[in-house]
């Protein structure tokens, strides 16, 4: 194996853009994302009976104010920096270190989106906790430091990865779907893997738009896990556990249309966010000088 065509002297530069791309992405959409959390949560003290974006966003400025929008961002921008670095910086390595085992251009870039999914998601789950509680409607924590003590005096330190499991299970096939598309599609319109701000845009929110609509089932299923909605109308003895067991019950609720319930509102929320974090990236790569070398190592 050639390690020469390993991207590792280029991981300090790709830490940096992995970074940036994360704040750009999760900062320009986060307004957009704590409506989400409010409108799959069902406890009736968080549920507030949204129907859409325009209609949330006008309740919450004419009812609350509109600083609750950005209620977390803080310590998810601080956050983002380095998951995000870690998360492409380990996509890159990975893509371009397989292929030197005979693993496959496509199999690699899957596996690669895999390892990203499990690095990022592993930092991130902690700060996703907090980050959602603080963004439930009459969330009764006064900050970030004042909701994550709570949760840890309370709830103990396995409260911040409950959900990490079931968050791997849906991410996992969403990263891997999402990158071998975005590559494919660079293959078709953009052969050169020259900077083009218009294809990494369009290619980004279209890897992000079928990546979100494909796995629509297991965002649906965790969020039946995560909201605890199960609770609700399904006595204590019969309550499912695991994915298997809820993606049944989904059906035995609402049958095979209950696996794609928001699923517009998935798209929506992600072709954007991919959009900007795809343009961010390539062009902090280009501006790195990366672009060239990277395309020479393919």
């Amino acid at each position: 194996m050639d390690t020469s065509k390993l991207p590792l002297d280029n991981i300090p530069a790709h830490l940096l853009s992995g970074g940036l791309a994360g704040i750009g992405e999760h900062c320009v959409m986060y307004p957009v994302d704590c409506i989400k959390t409010r409108m799959m949560t069902v406890l009736p003290n968080h549920s507030v009976g949204y129907t859409g974006l325009i209609q949330a966003v006008v309740r919450i400025v004419r009812e609350e104010n509109p600083r609750v929008l950005f209620r977390g961002i803080g310590i998810v921008a601080a956050g983002e920096v380095p998951s995000h670095a870690l998360y492409f910086t380990s996509y890159e390595v990975v893509k371009e270190l397989l292929p030197s085992f005979g693993v496959g251009s496509v199999m690699s870039q899957g596996i690669a989106g895999a390892v990203a999914s499990i690095l990022h998601d592993g930092f991130m789950n902690p700060i996703e906790v907090v980050k959602q509680r603080l963004q439930l409607y009459h969330s009764p924590y006064k900050g970030t430091f004042h909701c994550a003590k709570s949760v840890y005096q309370t709830e103990g330190l396995q409260a911040f990865y409950r959900s990490y499991s079931t968050q791997l299970i849906m991410n996992i096939p969403f990263q891997m779907v999402h990158f071998v598309i975005y590559e494919f599609f660079q293959d078709k319109f953009n052969p050169t893997r020259h900077y083009n701000p218009v294809s990494h845009m369009l290619c980004g929110a279209g890897a992000g738009a079928i990546a979100a609509a494909i796995t629509t089932p297991l965002d649906v299923a965790r969020t039946f896990l995560n909201t605890y909605e199960q609770h609700i109308g399904v006595e204590s003895e019969r309550r499912v556990h695991g994915i298997f067991g809820t993606l049944f019950k989904i059906h035995e609720i609402s049958g095979f249309r209950g696996y794609f319930k928001g699923m517009s509102a998935r798209v929506v929320f992600q072709m954007p966010s991919t959009a900007i974090c795809w343009s961010v990236y390539e062009l902090l790569k280009q501006l790195l000088g990366l672009k060239d070398s990277v395309h020479h190592h393919m």
